[in-house]
């Protein structure tokens, strides 16, 4: 598939320099960027042979939103269980509910509820997103079926799981790595320090390194989170998952909202991702990741929504917006987390959290996932005196026209191409009626 873009009115490449391309133009070909520049350099003469030709005035490009923590299928339980703190939201409604999920004998749950997530998704320009939960099977069916593109990983809870956990989790990720074109790779993911025992995280950390696969865990998430660690182990979640090794390999820890200094300063020099999910966390009252401080120690930190149970939404766009305000406000200092910031966690932080080298910028020879947002469709972009400014603090996922994921054509003027949208929420409605 060879696509052109033309007439690219602003291209936000998020490279080494955060270049900006005014009036420019971008070549795909094999699902690559093959070209990228300005419209006065594009030689119209040259035989090209596109498959596509997208004729963009009027709007802007940047490379697809990455999602770097979520748990797609919780989309069956939006607004099921609101206003609730962790703990009693967990234990009183959330595991109750994935208990009758898991103990039915159709598995589609899992693929509907997936489907709703994936659509949302890519409705709101995202094109990767980083998958914690079970019956990953059947996400990864409805990822292959979508174009989407996604890291994915059975969450292990020991109670639940145990040994023959742990086995479906290995067979899991080494069966679906880089299935769907490549669209998808695999990583094992230990719930928690206190929902895992440091004998069963030492298993799941032996298996990640006997076969080479990246590690994904929610970490200091909550301060009663803290207190069992420490009343536990006499140490921080972070420093008692370091005195283990768990940060040996590649590794993504969702929240990190409890971490002292000795913490982050452990997740820097172990090079450990951060995802930040500011609307979960602000929903759940679980507390402010201190974000700013993590940029400034050089830690790379990208952007989830976590699951819709909590959030309620899967919009990137939203979470980035708040990310930036938040830390404004509990620091007082509106200079810190500018909108450059929340560009790069947004795409190529997010693709190093991931593992994925030649992800999540607009350059030659990168994967062609990426976005174009219409600018003058909305009142929100006017006047165009900053439409990176407007992007984040004026506007809306509305802005979202046409998504590109693996330079394949997934979205194109607001109409999904890959999903038949009255048909998800069809299923999705029949299967929630069915559970509760």
């Amino acid at each position: 598939m060879s696509i052109l873009i033309k007439n690219i009115e602003e291209i936000y490449t998020v490279d080494e320099e955060n270049n900006t391309i005014n009036n420019g133009y971008i070549i795909i070909e094999n699902g690559l960027i093959k070209k990228i520049g300005k419209m006065e350099k594009f030689n119209s003469k040259t035989k090209y042979d596109f498959d596509k030709i997208i004729n963009a005035e009027g709007q802007v490009a940047m490379p697809g939103l990455i999602n770097t923590h979520t748990h797609s299928s919780m989309t069956l339980l939006r607004g099921y269980a609101d206003d609730l703190p962790l703990k009693e939201w967990l234990e009183n409604k959330i595991w109750p509910f994935e208990s009758k999920l898991d103990s039915r004998s159709g598995k589609d749950y899992f693929y509907w509820g997936s489907k709703l997530a994936i659509l949302e998704m890519i409705n709101t320009g995202t094109t990767t997103f980083c998958d914690m939960y079970f019956g990953m099977d059947e996400v990864g069916k409805a990822v292959s079926e979508t174009g989407i593109r996604a890291v994915l990983s059975e969450g292990l809870i020991e109670e639940n799981d145990g040994e023959k956990g742990l086995q479906n989790s290995i067979k899991f990720a080494k069966d679906w790595n880089k299935k769907a074109e490549g669209r998808i790779t695999t990583m094992l993911s230990p719930h928690s320090p206190y929902t895992c025992s440091k004998e069963y995280i030492q298993k799941i950390v032996a298996k990640a390194h006997e076969f080479e696969i990246p590690l994904h865990t929610h970490l200091a998430e909550t301060e009663n989170e803290v207190k069992i660690t420490k009343e536990k182990y006499n140490k921080t979640p972070t420093q008692f998952l370091n005195e283990i090794n768990f940060f040996s390999g590649q590794v993504l820890a969702a929240h990190g909202i409890y971490l002292n200094d000795y913490d982050l300063d452990i997740i820097a020099e172990n090079d450990v991702g951060i995802s930040h999910n500011p609307l979960s966390n602000m929903k759940l009252g679980s507390g402010i990741a201190n974000i700013s401080k993590m940029i400034d120690k050089e830690i790379k930190v990208g952007l989830g929504t976590d699951g819709v149970a909590s959030n309620n939404n899967l919009d990137l766009f939203e979470e980035a917006k708040i990310a930036g305000y938040l830390q404004k406000v509990d620091k007082k200092d509106p200079s810190l987390i500018d909108t450059n910031d929340l560009l790069r966690m947004l795409t190529v932080n997010g693709a190093k959290i991931l593992g994925i080298d030649n992800l999540g910028s607009l350059k030659t020879d990168y994967i062609a996932d990426l976005i174009l947002l219409d600018i003058n469709k909305s009142s929100y972009f006017y006047p165009h005196h900053n439409n990176l400014s407007n992007i984040f603090y004026s506007s809306n996922s509305n802005s979202v026209n046409t998504v590109i994921i693996n330079g394949e054509v997934v979205l194109e003027n607001g109409e999904l191409l890959t999903l038949d949208q009255s048909k998800v929420f069809k299923e999705v409605e029949k299967r929630v009626d069915e559970l509760v």
